[in-house]
């Protein structure tokens, strides 16, 4: 190969790479933009006048359908071509973006949230397969540390472009913002991006993609739905919790018995990528229910514009950014146990700080913890990443990316809606004494949640109602600040046990982060 040759095929990947980390940026903005208009969505004036159960499913049927669908979304690269399903999800991804913004209630935000979920779902792993199949060896692992880095980006812009749109337009503007995006990266993959099959196509799962589909929806209804006015007791409850189980043991055992699993449980034989990938749902699980809170924190109790609280989420995830060069740069010295389990830790201890959040805390104190946590976050999720990839052989990395990125979006579904049902249900029993004077429509107005009862009083005259209120939240908001703590601490022991031994990390390249 001649030198020009060899600089053209440089230019080349390196075109090809700028296009996904574009297109990628997509899927990171949207899981942190919408948390900026939950507070809007759930007024009754200038919203959906949503609940805390439907706003709990605007933001995990994203996750849900992204965790379900992964697999499937790869076996029909394999099959008809990566570039192919890239460019079908970014046009799901983009006219469910349309639904979203003119939705005319929450179920039908709901379902366009969904489907967005499934075009993400179709965008990660045949980005991962045109970078295979573009790089050489040698420069992969530095093409797939570039691509991670577009979720670093992607969540960090995403508080800020909701919070400009939320205050200058209206809700349904945060996804019109993903339009632009979609149109130049569909031109982009159009010009650039090669169009890769597998020589050995993996055969379509529909029993694993509906047993896991079904079952995951099943058990999140049934938490969310416990906090509804329902209560634990109720076989709405419970019996769809117990179905949900059963569809995804059913799930499970399919896949154990398959010659060729979507999702290959037996990689969990390992006790150190069970270990790793178990932390990292705990660590999503506890950081989607505290980003929940969190909003409504800054926007409903202390009244702060969108804006102004996308600025004040900045700091966490800059903390982000900056940890996951650290946590990798430290684990290598002090392994990966040390440096993600005391990162985990570091984590837990920062939501407990949020107990002691009220009305009137500084916001620089909100920031600094912000800040804290983030950067532990960063530290202890890029050294876990690489290191539960690396502990499998060569041929089994790719399967167990697939899983470590499922187990992440598992745990933030259920992150949602258990931690989220957990802040209803705290709030609905402390504010039940303030309400019980009131007639019984206006009560069933007022209980939803803090949005609500704001609304009432707002209404009734009775700003103690709303003081009231606003008291209740912080109470609501502690409890799950502790929830939260609790599944990070767990999450931190767990890797400090799995990861005794002094053992070098790999480079966090080998798995996007």
């Amino acid at each position: 190969m001649t030198v020009r040759d060899l600089s053209n095929n440089l230019a080349r990947q390196r075109r090809v790479l700028a296009v996904l980390v574009f297109a990628a940026v997509l899927i990171w903005i949207d899981t942190s933009i919408l948390g900026i208009a939950l507070e809007r969505l759930a007024d009754p004036a200038t919203g959906l006048d949503a609940t805390p159960g439907q706003l709990q499913w605007a933001v995990g049927a994203y996750s849900l359908l992204f965790a379900t669908a992964l697999f499937a979304a790869g076996a029909l690269g394999d099959r008809y071509g990566h570039r192919t399903i890239l460019v079908l999800g970014l046009i799901f991804f983009g006219a469910a973006s349309v639904w979203a913004a003119w939705a005319g209630g929450a179920i039908g935000l709901i379902l366009a949230r969904g489907v967005m979920g499934l075009g993400g779902a179709m965008m990660v792993p045949t980005s991962m397969a045109i970078i295979g199949a573009t790089f050489p060896q040698e420069r992969r692992a530095g093409a797939i540390a570039a691509w991670s880095a577009s979720s670093g980006v992607g969540v960090a812009l995403g508080p800020l472009l909701g919070g400009v749109l939320v205050d200058h337009f209206w809700w349904g503007s945060v996804f019109l913002v993903n339009l632009p995006v979609v149109a130049v990266a569909l031109i982009g993959i159009a010009l650039v991006v090669p169009n890769p099959r597998q020589e050995h196509r993996r055969r379509p799962d529909p029993a694993g993609l509906l047993l896991s589909t079904a079952g995951l929806a099943l058990l999140a209804y049934g938490l969310i739905e416990a906090g509804q006015d329902t209560g634990w007791s109720s076989p709405r409850v419970w019996g769809t919790v117990l179905a949900g189980l059963a569809l995804l043991t059913g799930f499970t055992v399919l896949e154990w018995r398959s010659s060729e699993p979507s999702f290959d449980p037996r990689l969990f034989r390992n006790g150190r990528f069970s270990a790793g990938n178990v932390a990292m749902g705990a660590l999503f699980f506890a950081i989607t229910g505290q980003m929940f809170y969190g909003n409504f924190y800054l926007q409903g109790a202390r009244g702060m514009s969108a804006l102004h609280t996308g600025l004040a989420f900045l700091p966490g995830a800059i903390g982000v950014a900056v940890g996951s060069g650290l946590g990798a740069r430290l684990a290598k010295r002090y392994g990966v146990g040390r440096v993600s389990g005391t990162g985990l830790l570091v984590v837990a201890a920062a939501f407990l700080a949020n107990l002691g959040f009220g009305l009137h805390t500084p916001l620089l104190l909100f920031c600094a913890v912000g800040l804290v946590s983030g950067v532990a976050m960063g530290c202890a999720i890029a050294p876990t990443v690489a290191a539960v990839i690396a502990v499998l052989p060569q041929d089994r990395m790719g399967a167990g990316s697939a899983v470590n990125n499922t187990v992440r979006q598992v745990g933030s579904v259920l992150g949602i809606a258990l931690l989220g049902t957990i802040l209803t249900t705290t709030y609905r029993n402390r504010i039940e004494p303030f309400l019980a004077s009131l007639p019984e429509p206006v009560r069933a107005a007022a209980s939803p949640s803090a949005e609500h009862t704001r609304a009432v009083a707002a209404g009734l005259g009775r700003p103690d109602l709303a003081g009231a209120a606003n008291d209740a939240f912080i109470t609501a908001m502690h409890v799950t600040a502790a929830s939260a703590a609790f599944a990070a601490a767990l999450g931190g022991i767990l890797l400090l046990t799995a990861f005794r031994a002094r053992r070098p990390a790999p480079e966090p390249a080998l798995a996007p982060v």
